[in-house]
């Protein structure tokens, strides 16, 4: 549990770097987006890399991945929504059942 957690924490570092400018730098030039992006994600990665060591051995290669893609759209759909105003839409559903038809193979 200890390396998933550590790989939402890195993932809203990370969700953050790769998007938070869009809304929040959009009028600056893009070098200064490019910047403060590697700034925010010089902290996920200082997570992100404990908890893949973590995680490989307990988890494989795979399944480490499989976990980060979960994590990925379980951080994303709030941010999407709350953070920069997307509405809600089936569509993450949908992701969701695709994601978790890659956990069921990724597991078996």
């Amino acid at each position: 549990m200890r390396t998933i957690f550590l790989l939402a924490i890195s993932n809203v570092f990370m969700t953050f770097a790769w998007y938070a400018h869009l809304k929040n730098l959009r009028s600056r030039h893009w070098l200064v987006a490019v910047l403060v992006s590697w700034g925010i994600a010089f902290f996920e990665y200082l997570i992100q890399v404990p908890a893949n060591r973590m995680g490989y051995g307990r988890f494989s290669l795979a399944q480490l991945k499989i976990i980060q893609e979960v994590v990925t759209l379980s951080v994303f759909v709030p941010f999407s929504v709350w953070y920069m105003g997307v509405p809600l839409k089936l569509d993450y559903l949908w992701a969701a059942c695709c994601l978790a038809g890659a956990v069921f193979f990724i597991f078996r």
